[in-house]
């Protein structure tokens, strides 16, 4: 959530940051600025009430001890008034900053500068290419769907009978991939100077609004009505979290955190072949490393993270490709994000396996987290990154990596494995 402090200083930048948006509902902004003012004007007449009422309170007592008991009375007659006009300020005070705060919330936060103008993920600008050539497999190449039955790696149909479609069960040496991704993963994040948490799956309604799950993403999440909960739709969710309502001294950064869950997204609406597979599942584990930095050092620290997911993609030995999103594609949180995709060779198509995003002060806001700078409070920043997604992962492994004999697995993540051909 944006500052009400950013937006008075800022309007035009505000403004002209929603248009790369492609924001639609831009009255909202005049909506603040017009509640912000009587908000403001409320509180300085509520303000001068209240001195008033301690100034008159203290003469009362003057007078009563100078026996001028009838001025007195008249004095309390006045401070009644004053107590119930201040009454009813108060509580359309606590309306209209009430309906400020709700309005703020439907604001998206404002990219960054470097954010290209587009509607859509069609807009993106490649922000590195892939230099090396792409993988050809030849006609006789499987799509991971079919290799995952040839090798028994992972039942959809299976997850269908248990839960539902989108819910894949694993088995065998799949159930040895998975595992063994996960924890190089964990590893590499560990080696980078992450500490390592396991949260809870589930979280609450503060939680998911802190982070800006709520309420733009509903319909993505999986909602426990009778307990009041969420399935957690990433690690980022709860991890962040950790620090809200905390108040971090300037040595404490770089906070840097990771952990491994699985995540839950309702994704609905998402039909054809291009879901196939693994391509979108309900159901995938995911490793998140998650940053709190000083605002100056942020941006470093977005492309320190970036260039971790760069070298997992390395040695994994699968070709990649990094876009910056544009404003039509950029999160709702986020001020500046780069997807990572992986090429699908049998697919023969890109397929996005993380994203890395600054959100500079929009989540910090609602989490009530901030840092020490001197003798004043400052809003840190907060930064995440998928460090990898492996539904999409495992699909371009098995796909890039099949032989007549089997599926190669990666020589990095064969001590993980204790095998180097899935058969």
């Amino acid at each position: 959530m944006l500052e009400i402090g950013f937006f008075r200083e800022n309007r035009d930048r505000i403004i002209a940051g929603l248009k790369v948006r492609n924001f639609k509902e831009m009255d909202l902004v005049d909506e603040i600025f017009r509640l912000d003012e009587i908000r403001r004007g409320a509180q300085t007449e509520l303000d001068n009430i209240l001195s008033d009422r301690n100034r008159l309170s203290k003469e009362i007592g003057d007078k009563y001890k100078a026996e001028q008991r009838e001025e007195a009375e008249a004095m309390k007659a006045e401070v009644a008034t004053l107590k119930e006009k201040g009454s009813v300020l108060e509580e359309a005070l606590k309306t209209t900053t009430s309906d400020l705060e709700d309005l703020l919330y439907k604001i998206p936060n404002i990219p960054n500068e470097s954010v290209p103008a587009g509607t859509s993920e069609e807009d993106n600008e490649v922000f590195r290419a892939w230099e090396g050539t792409l993988p050809e497999l030849g006609e006789s190449a499987l799509p991971h769907w079919d290799l995952a039955k040839k090798y028994e790696i992972f039942d959809l149909e299976l997850g269908v009978k248990i839960t539902g479609a989108g819910f894949p069960v694993f088995q065998g040496k799949g159930a040895r991939l998975q595992r063994a991704l996960i924890n190089f993963f964990l590893d590499e994040a560990s080696r980078a100077g992450y500490r390592e948490v396991v949260p809870p799956l589930l979280v609450n309604e503060d939680t998911a609004r802190a982070t800006g799950q709520l309420p733009d993403k509903e319909g993505q999440m999986y909602y426990v009505e009778k307990d009041d909960l969420y399935l957690i739709p990433t690690a980022e969710v709860p991890i962040t979290n950790i620090y809200r309502d905390t108040i971090l001294k300037e040595e404490d950064f770089p906070v840097k955190l990771t952990g491994y869950t699985p995540c839950f997204r309702r994704e609905a609406g998402s039909y054809g072949a291009h879901v196939r597979g693994l391509n979108r599942v309900h159901q995938f584990d995911k490793v998140e490393i998650v940053q709190i930095q000083h605002p100056d050092k942020s941006y470093d620290t977005l492309h320190e993270m970036v260039a971790h997911v760069s070298s997992l993609m390395e040695k994994l030995e699968l070709p990649y490709r990094i876009l910056r999103l544009c404003g039509g594609d950029l999160g709702f949180t986020s001020a500046l994000t780069f997807d990572f995709e992986v090429y699908s060779a049998a697919q023969q198509r890109w397929l996005e396996v993380s994203s890395v995003s600054n959100f500079e002060t929009f989540q910090t806001n609602r989490l009530k987290l901030r840092f020490r700078d001197g003798k004043n409070t400052r809003l840190a920043h907060t930064l995440n990154g998928s460090a990898l997604a492996l539904a999409r992962i495992i699909a371009a492994l098995l796909e890039n990596n099949q032989t007549p004999e089997g599926i190669k697995i990666p020589k990095v993540l064969q001590t993980y494995t204790g095998f180097e051909l899935l058969n």
